[in-house]
């Protein structure tokens, strides 16, 4: 059973709180470079701007490494009934740099998978992107939550996060919020076993998915804070092997 969801969100707090040059994207005209592991060797220790992303003390770690695949080097993850992932300190304008864009490749989909439940929050592969969300849009209840969590486990926990996941059931499209937490919104952006052991380029507005998932009331979209990724199968007991190339932010959508 996967632990509490306060201590995943302070493990995201602690990789995610205080800003560094040493960890700012690398910047081009059009593109914020967030994750260049083609730039590195396989085999290599992983890039220190990019920290682990637990869950418990008790629960197994995924492993992660840096491989060739075809000439070009990426991260691997390999979950055996583990959870793990990694994050990195990031601070982009949503305004300016709305499109997320990332490759990723699973070797298999997990049976026990279910985005409603709580048993079932497992996936092969996600992508998480969190935001500095104001506490006071947030509802009564949530905003009571969020307050004790802070004061309990991290005063940084985020207070809204987009998980992009990779399912086996939900078709693409579908925005629920996390089983664990009203606060994270689960985004399903590939679905089934039709695409298995084949690289897919993804792009996201994130702009337009926070309004989707969190509601738009005419307010900016907030400064994004960090991304993560994560391949965890602690729920199910399940296997997964993923692998997680290149990772930006772009001005607008390469591929139309």
């Amino acid at each position: 059973m996967k632990a509490n969801i306060w201590h995943r969100w302070r493990r995201l707090a602690l990789a995610t709180a205080g800003l560094s040059l040493a960890t700012l994207v690398w910047a081009q005209a059009d593109t914020l470079l967030v994750g260049v592991f083609s730039s590195l060797k396989a085999g290599a220790a992983l890039p220190e701007h990019w920290q682990p992303l637990g869950v418990s003390s008790s629960t197994p770690r995924t492993r992660y490494t840096l491989v060739d695949d075809g000439g070009t080097t990426v991260l691997r993850a390999e979950a055996t009934a583990s959870a793990s992932g990694l994050s990195r300190n990031i601070k982009v304008n949503p305004a300016e740099f709305p499109v997320i864009k990332w490759r990723w490749k699973i070797s298999n989909l997990l049976k026990g998978s279910d985005i409603r439940t709580k048993d079932g929050d497992d996936y092969p592969a996600r992508v998480y992107v969190m935001f500095d969300y104001p506490l006071d849009k947030l509802s009564f209840g949530d905003r009571t939550k969020l307050r004790m969590a802070r004061a309990l486990y991290d005063p940084n926990l985020p207070a809204a996060t987009i998980c992009y996941v990779w399912d086996g059931k939900a078709p693409a499209g579908t925005i629920v919020p996390s089983a664990y937490t009203n606060l994270m919104r689960m985004v399903v952006v590939e679905s089934g076993a039709g695409s298995v052991n084949q690289w897919l380029i993804t792009e996201r507005d994130v702009a337009a998915d926070f309004k989707a998932a969190f509601g738009n009331n005419g307010d900016a979209v907030p400064t994004i804070t960090a991304v993560a990724i994560a391949t965890d199968t602690d729920n199910t007991g399940e296997s997964a092997i993923a692998f997680y190339g290149d990772i930006s932010f772009n001005k607008q959508k390469v591929n139309k």
